[in-house]
């Protein structure tokens, strides 16, 4: 049995892969020569084109290292050819949405900037900063609950948060949520919650599912967890517009992730940079983002409450630096 491997995120398991079959396995990143498909028996990767298909007469089996299919052209596969999928990456992406939920409720990012320019911008030193509440205190809404909508509410639970979810099906297994139901409850869900995990499968049901109208409901405090172009699979379309035509430059605040392919990374890094800069707190980590949605005149109010603070310890500073001149003078 002949076993083609083409994707980077299994070579450092090579050894365990092929220990674990009696088999030739050949490895390649960016992309298998066709002619090596034509003897093939099981291509491992995640894009699986027309063109493949045609070369690759012994193929039974395609094994797509994630959860994502949306790459592999079907209507090219011969009758006999079965695809597979994986969901083995849940439990590292419900630690980054856990993760995610707290630094960005506690304005870590924020702060992290402005310790940089020697600012504390806590309560603690600035009684016009408002305490941070616990996760505990949070109400989770899931926009999609498959593996990993399931994965991270285990964790959210431990912290006694309560949860909602809707799915396109509306059928969730029961296991502690306040309510479930189809996608005609999105706004609701929003409403109600101080954290909305999104990570439906990117398909045509949901594209554009959330935009103005959907962060309108989840209000200026909340928190949006965008995971679902990992969980799709999804490097295409990386970055996009909240209301599909809006410039992030107007103000609205806008979805990110970040592109799944290296061939996007030089088209699309601008466009991520733009639309960072109009979210107040963002964390972009692979291809998942989470941010802060805050009303346009609070952000403005809050740039100047920082630069008030900025310009107040930077005066401090100089202060201290005359009064140790001056005692060094005497």
């Amino acid at each position: 049995m002949k076993i083609v491997v083409d994707d980077a995120n299994l070579a450092p398991h090579r050894e365990r892969l092929e220990a674990a079959v009696d088999a030739q396995v050949c490895w390649y990143v960016g992309g298998a020569p066709l002619e090596e498909l034509r003897d093939a028996d099981v291509y491992v990767g995640s894009r699986f084109t027309a063109e493949m298909a045609e070369v690759a007469e012994k193929l039974w089996l395609i094994h797509v290292a994630g959860a994502g299919t949306d790459k592999v052209e079907f209507d090219a596969l011969a009758p006999a050819v079965l695809v597979a999928n994986t969901f083995h990456h849940e439990r590292s992406i419900a630690e980054y949405v856990v993760a995610a939920a707290v630094m960005l409720r506690r304005g870590f990012l924020a702060q992290d900037r402005e310790l940089r320019q020697g600012v504390w911008s806590t309560s603690v030193h600035d009684a016009s900063i408002p305490q941070a509440g616990t996760l505990g205190e949070a109400r989770v809404g899931f926009v999609g609950f498959g593996h990993i909508g399931r994965c991270a509410w285990k964790v959210f639970r431990t912290f006694g948060c309560r949860a909602s979810a809707v799915t396109g099906s509306g059928r969730v297994p029961s296991c502690g949520l306040e309510w479930t139901g189809d996608t005609t409850e999105l706004d609701r869900l929003l409403a109600e919650c101080d954290v909305a995990v999104v990570s439906a499968p990117l398909n045509e049901h949901t594209e554009g599912m959330i935009g103005m109208k959907q962060l309108r409901a989840l209000g200026s405090d909340g928190v949006l967890i965008n995971v679902w172009a990992g969980s799709a699979g999804a490097g295409a379309g990386a970055v996009r517009r909240v209301g599909g035509r809006r410039d992030p430059r107007s103000g609205d605040r806008c979805l990110v992730s970040l592109p799944g392919g290296r061939r996007r990374q030089r088209t699309e890094r601008a466009a991520v940079r733009r639309v960072a800069e109009c979210v107040d707190d963002a964390a972009l980590v692979g291809r998942h983002a989470g941010y802060v949605h805050r009303s346009r005149r609070r952000h403005r109010g809050e740039h100047r409450a920082v630069a008030a603070r900025r310009a107040a310890a930077e005066r401090g500073a100089r202060r201290d630096v005359a009064r140790r001149t001056f005692l060094t003078a005497r």
